[in-house]
């Protein structure tokens, strides 16, 4: 994997994680869709995505607990390596949730994987995800999918762990300055 660089981006719901994945993707770099893992697997299994999302979670917390909290980075894993044997040496990792799944990543990419973490002062974020187009929450239910993630994911980690921190709390031109100045850093 010589030459390979993969950045993972993680952050809480509403921290800006799909405003830097598309901004990579518009580079031109593939990106590995941890939640397409669920989709695809609820679809095989002719479980209905809901509008509000809760079928997803439930799925999510369903299928780590029933084939392993290593079953959606396997997964991920493989569409990566299936990107490097096609000559990709630049990836993106959208997705990644459980401490977990972290550690698998780290082990499996060990030189070539940065973690990427968005951070947003809690009511900015709040009041982002509330005014979100077509999935949008309200405080109680932004409050209780943070508890969830948390506690039943443990997505805590790899923001706590990760390798870059960028602050979310100007306009979307702010932060996509400072991921290319991470990406600078980072020769990606």
């Amino acid at each position: 994997m010589e030459n390979v660089k993969i950045i993972a981006v993680v952050g809480m719901s509403g921290s800006g994680k799909s405003v830097i994945v598309d901004h990579l993707t518009d580079k031109g770099y593939p990106r590995v869709y941890f939640g397409g893992m669920i989709y695809k697997e609820m679809e095989k299994r002719g479980i209905i995505r809901t509008e509000d999302g809760e079928s997803e979670k439930q799925f999510r917390e369903m299928i780590r607990e029933t084939e392993g909290k290593d079953w959606v980075v396997k997964q991920a894993i493989a569409e990566a390596k299936d990107l490097i044997a096609a000559g990709q040496k630049r990836i993106v990792l959208d997705g990644v949730y459980t401490w977990t799944e972290y550690k698998i990543l780290k082990k499996e990419f060990p030189k070539c994987l940065t973690f990427l973490a968005v951070v947003v002062d809690k009511k900015l974020r709040y009041d982002r995800v509330a005014k979100r187009p077509g999935r949008s929450f309200d405080t109680a239910a932004i409050r209780e999918r943070d508890r969830s993630e948390i506690e039943n994911l443990e997505k805590g980690g790899p923001i706590v762990a990760a390798d870059y921190y960028v602050l979310n709390n100007g306009t979307v031109e702010d932060l996509k300055n400072r991921v290319d100045e991470v990406l600078a850093e980072i020769d990606f």
